[in-house]
């Protein structure tokens, strides 16, 4: 049996590659509904951010997510990561026969697999003559799998499995579609504003000059990304807020403001711009270099935490790890002690 399972999982990951190569945008998973006989999925993206799965499983509204050449995806606070692989409804039972019966047809997986499959969806054991008596009463569901093919992806083993309309996935079975598992995969699907603070004085600082750092407010707003599977109506939307700036100078001859270096959002705005007559006063957020950068420059490091929280069918919600999105960017300290502004 593990040998077959390694053989399944290597035909699979060819397609994924395959399909990676053609799909743009989120890349969510494999074979599905819509007629395709087992064809690969795409995934489309429109104008407004919303991407939607052309054949079944899940479908990505991206229409309120961050946007911008320096938006990128957040990462989780903790040692949580969003699913790699997942199980969501894939075919229904005249499907399942079209896709499985040429690959037992062609001999391709091996006489004992197809063995082992025919047993299991045509003679009954569970599945008789591929459950056609409950046609429109429920899927097949099966495995997807993200094509960035981060660590676990080839861990979702499960035979493709039945599920009654109206009814949960088994329970035993981690990570099949539940609105909690949707706002999961939102989650690695949100994409946040970049992080570069605007800084005054702006082209180069003074040694012993405190530097005034914030972020444009109107860029920092919360974000959203919405999770559905439309076939069995069920969805959940995971929402990001940010709600802290953290700095770190790239020195230890720095000193940080506040001394935390965590700047927290206040009313809305991340620091605060630096505005003329406020030369002499401790900045709300920002740093105070102590050496020059010399010849070169330092590497201060922006870095955004983002609170997550998800609400799904049913009234179902919670919280999910906050996550962090940082960037770097160069200062120059020169070896100024006083300078008018």
């Amino acid at each position: 049996m593990p040998a077959l399972i390694r053989t399944r999982r290597l035909l699979f990951a060819s397609g994924l590659i395959a399909a990676s190569l053609a799909v743009t945008g989120p890349a969510y998973a494999e074979k599905g509904f819509g007629g395709t006989d087992g064809e690969t999925q795409e995934a489309n993206s429109g104008e407004d951010g919303t991407v939607s799965v052309t054949v079944g499983g899940v479908v990505f509204d991206r229409s309120k997510n961050g946007s911008g050449n320096s938006a990128g995806a957040l990462t989780s606070s903790t040692s949580w990561t969003p699913p790699p692989c997942w199980y969501a409804p894939k075919y229904t039972p005249e499907q399942l026969q079209k896709y499985l019966e040429p690959t037992w047809e062609a001999g391709s997986t091996g006489y004992e697999w197809d063995a082992e499959q025919r047993d299991r969806y045509v003679n009954g054991h569970p599945y008789k003559d591929f459950n056609k008596d409950k046609e429109g009463k429920g899927y097949f569901w099966d495995s997807f799998v993200n094509r960035d093919f981060p660590p676990g992806w080839d861990s979702c083993e499960e035979p493709i499995f039945w599920v009654d309309e109206g009814d949960p996935p088994p329970a035993n079975i981690d990570n099949a579609v539940t609105p909690e598992v949707l706002a999961e995969l939102a989650y690695a699907e949100i994409r946040v504003p970049g992080t570069k603070v605007t800084l005054a004085p702006a082209a180069q600082t003074k040694v012993n000059l405190p530097t005034w750092a914030w972020l444009d407010a109107a860029d920092f707003k919360p974000v959203s990304v919405t999770a559905s599977v439309p076939v069995i109506g069920i969805a959940a939307t995971a929402t990001a807020e940010p709600i802290s700036l953290r700095i770190e100078p790239g020195t230890k001859d720095a000193v940080t403001y506040p001394a935390s270096g965590v700047c927290d959002i206040n009313n809305g705005r991340i620091g605060e711009p630096y505005a003329k007559g406020k030369a002499n006063q401790s900045p709300p957020c920002g740093v105070r270099y102590l050496r020059s950068s010399g010849d070169g420059t330092y590497p201060l490091q922006a870095t955004v935490t983002w609170k997550i929280e998800w609400t799904g069918t049913g009234g179902a919600g919670g919280d999910l790890p906050d996550g962090t999105f940082g960037a770097t960017q160069d200062v120059v300290v020169q070896e100024i002690q006083a300078v008018n502004r």
